[in-house]
């Protein structure tokens, strides 16, 4: 995740502004010499350098070559998806059109099996996330959050409190994409949103080693807020039953009780009439 952090400050950059955050500087960290001159090579550019990154990192949690491609790719769609001038709406049309054709791709990246990132690898994973560019971005927002909570738990002035309330913000744009997205068996979607969940258990696993006085949050704070929803819904649906039945009887009784007294009055008539004709 630091080097995601990272690379997330190196977007395509204004050229007039050499400042720290500057795409060179992430380029140079990653190749000795190169020189892109126009966004699309400098994303590309971009991704090769984080993948080339990410494979000499030696990381402690012994993350597959498939599981780094995969946060590239979150990087990449994201940044891409920044561009509003970017046509391209498949990643695949983009990886064939900009990376797979850069000079930087065949020389830093191995062809050789044996190595974590691979292109065998990065193919593979590219064609299986083959969909909208702007939908795989949507997942880019709760990876970082992950990231987030993983920087956080992993720190030594680490905060339950705050571990928990990442937690909470990973599960509410989870639920969200879970709503945007046809989230069905063997689906692209499913796919990512399954890994963002896998990743979640090895967090979880962390926080209760260290935060076990805290009990991490158990469900989606929106989910808590639409079953408040539903059960006040229930309530007024119930009352507004209750009182149509009540309103209803009361109306019955009205009819009857008009219906007695007319029928009385039309008693009280008809005897008048007879006492008028006994009379004359």
């Amino acid at each position: 995740c630091g080097i995601i952090n990272t690379a997330d400050k190196y977007v395509v950059d204004d050229p007039n502004n050499p400042g720290e955050y500057n795409s060179t500087h992430l380029l140079k960290a990653a190749f000795s010499n190169i020189d892109c001159n126009i966004d699309d090579q400098k994303l590309s550019s971009g991704f090769i350098a984080l993948l080339k990154l990410l494979n000499d990192i030696d990381n402690n949690e012994n993350l597959e070559g498939d599981k780094l491609v995969e946060y590239a790719i979150l990087w990449l769609s994201y940044k891409l998806d920044q561009k509003k001038e970017n046509e391209t709406t498949k990643l695949e049309d983009f990886y064939n059109k900009n990376i797979k054709t850069n000079s930087c791709y065949d020389q830093k990246i191995n062809a050789d099996s044996n190595s974590k990132i691979n292109k065998s690898v990065i193919c593979k994973k590219i064609e299986s996330m083959n969909i909208d560019i702007k939908d795989i971005s949507n997942f880019y927002d709760a990876f970082k959050s992950l990231c987030n909570m993983s920087s956080e738990i992993d720190a030594n002035d680490y905060e339950c409190n705050k571990c928990l309330e990442n937690a909470g913000e990973f599960f509410e744009k989870c639920e969200k994409l879970k709503n945007a997205f046809d989230i069905n068996k063997g689906s692209s979607y499913l796919q990512l949103l399954s890994s963002l969940s896998n990743d979640y258990k090895k967090f979880k696993e962390k926080y209760n080693s260290k935060c076990s006085n805290i009990s991490l949050v158990a469900c989606p704070r929106s989910s808590i807020i639409k079953n408040t929803l539903i059960a006040i819904a229930i309530t007024i649906a119930i009352i507004f039953i209750a009182a149509s039945i009540f309103l209803g009887i009361a109306y019955k009784y009205s009819l009857f009780g008009i219906r007695k007294r007319f029928q009385k009055q039309k008693l009280r008539e008809k005897l008048k009439n007879v006492k008028k004709r006994m009379n004359h």
